[in-house]
């Protein structure tokens, strides 16, 4: 059973040493430093950190942010009840074992926990055909091609009705 727990200063040598691993690399590449000495101390209002344990054990971490508040507007003007997931697992060993359907199904409940929120956001690389596969098995829409940064990527949304139709 996976369990989220939020993300401490503690977790600091983890989330650096993932960071690291070719797969994490791959499925974000220009990300740069996530400057995880300040975003683990740093505790904004629009933003949880999440590290996904599996019997105690970290697997993998959970961004989920209000991205018409987040102070650096990656997302644009995006209006209001919505929520973004970053999502990944930190080894490699852990990937195609299904935990990162739970970690995702235990996102997308904590986000449409507030009954303001009508949609959910990801936006994985174009190239990225395992994730977008992840993504549209778990019950998110293809919305939109779009740039962030030098990044290619494809936006996805899944509503409150679609996630509540598939629990």
């Amino acid at each position: 059973m996976i369990t989220l727990r939020p993300a401490t200063i503690n977790d600091l040598e983890l989330l650096k040493y993932w960071d690291e691993q070719d797969h994490v690399i791959a499925s974000d590449p220009n990300s740069g430093d996530w400057n995880w000495e300040r975003e683990l101390t740093y505790y904004p209002p629009w933003r949880e950190q999440l590290i996904a344990e599996l019997s105690g054990e970290p697997i993998g971490m959970i961004q989920i942010i209000d991205p018409a508040k987040e102070e650096t507007h990656y997302w644009g003007d995006i209006g209001d009840c919505k929520r973004a997931i970053d999502i990944w697992i930190g080894e490699k060993e852990n990937l195609g074992k299904g935990y990162g359907t739970e970690m995702m199904s235990l996102a997308l409940d904590r986000c449409f926990r507030d009954k303001s929120v009508t949609e959910v956001l990801i936006d994985p690389l174009a190239s990225n055909k395992k994730a977008i596969r992840f993504y549209k098995k778990i019950g998110f829409s293809f919305v939109e091609k779009r740039t962030f940064d030098v990044d290619e990527c494809e936006i996805y949304a899944i509503s409150r009705a679609a996630w509540q139709k598939l629990k």
